[in-house]
């Protein structure tokens, strides 16, 4: 018999669920992955699994009452920016509608634990000074607003329900699990840092610098990069205090130091030893020039520093899992031993 309290973890063989599927395990928890392999990856599950989708409320009751589940870790959701945009329908139904059929099932089943994956994007336009949780949430893309009305959801379940729940609003998940077992495989990737080592491997034939006329110090758009392996081990965090009584609350999960497109590519450059052949194409649609976190809430009330989130840590990890996930194509620019970007 496992005495391990079972946790669902829903979008558990995606990127960032896999990693905090392996964090659970490793403090004493039995994760319960609930997927339905849209965008995650079979290989990446390791442990109980239930194969399904988020608006199926009674495939979810079915799985909270089979594995007596404590509490719920909730990663499962569409999560592209441009996307978002251009399919606002999809980001609403999967995201919004997809939650709501999740806190039904919980709240039927009496499970009263939630550790949500919000994002910075919930801060839209916001300056270039790190950004506390209580900075005005105004998205500027479906994708935000839709984590955006979660969070306010879950307030609301908090003081009608009782539900206890931590909204981490995490910013650029990064890097990947140093063992080389998982990181970062989507298909199509639309990822800064795994696009851009895909394309030195040859498997990106047309890797753009979405704007070089930003209000920051090089033009490109600055992003705050947290590793993968940190926020798996936030989450825990989290999770333990729910389970010890905490009413739960919203965190930013960061370094509160920001890079640029063009400071990423560069370190790239440094790792791989080449330069990363790119193209400078016009600002996308929904997204801000800056996005740094103030990550004192997280440090203060989850008691959580990252320990893997130097620059270089990223890049060398993602670095690794790319030249196993992705060999090198006979055509891949293996000599453009150019300058690092500037």
């Amino acid at each position: 018999m496992n005495d391990r309290p079972a946790v669902l973890v829903t979008g558990g063989a995606g990127y960032i669920g896999s990693h905090c599927c392996r964090a659970l395990h490793a403090s004493g928890f039995q994760p319960v992955v609930y997927d339905n392999f849209s965008t995650g990856h079979r290989g990446f599950v390791a442990g109980p699994l239930v194969t399904g989708e988020l608006k199926d409320r009674g495939r979810l009751s079915q799985a909270l009452a089979q594995y007596d589940v404590v509490a719920v870790v909730h990663f499962a959701a569409s999560s592209l920016v441009g996307e978002s945009v251009a399919d606002p329908q999809k980001y609403y139904r999967n995201n919004l509608a997809g939650t709501l059929s999740l806190l039904d099932a919980m709240h039927e089943a009496g499970c009263q634990r939630l550790v949500f994956s919000s994002t910075g994007a919930v801060y839209g336009n916001a300056d270039s000074k790190a950004l506390p949780e209580s900075y005005p949430c105004e998205p500027i893309n479906p994708y935000g607003a839709s984590k955006w009305m979660i969070e306010r959801i879950l307030q609301d379940y908090r003081s009608a329900y009782g539900l206890g729940s931590f909204a981490l609003r995490y910013f650029n998940a990064s890097g990947a699990d140093a063992g080389g077992g998982i990181g970062e495989l989507r298909d199509p990737e639309t990822h800064l840092i795994p696009r851009a080592m895909m394309a030195l491997q040859g498997h990106v034939a047309d890797f753009a610098v979405f704007g070089d006329d930003y209000p920051t110090p090089d033009g490109t758009a600055v992003r705050d990069y947290i590793h993968v392996t940190d926020l798996a081990a936030a989450h825990v965090l989290a999770l333990k205090l729910l389970l010890q009584g905490h009413g739960g609350g919203v965190c930013n999960l960061g370094t509160g130091k920001g890079f640029s497109v063009r400071e990423i590519l560069a370190a790239i450059a440094i790792e791989t030893g080449r330069a990363v052949p790119h193209v400078i194409k016009p600002r996308r649609a929904g997204d801000p020039a800056w996005l740094v976190a103030d990550p004192t809430a997280a440090r203060e009330i989850l008691r959580f520093g990252p320990v893997h989130s130097d620059l270089a840590t990223i890049v060398r990890t993602a670095w690794a899992w790319h030249q196993k996930a992705h060999p090198l194509k006979a055509d891949a620019p293996i000599d453009a031993h150019l300058s690092p970007a500037a």
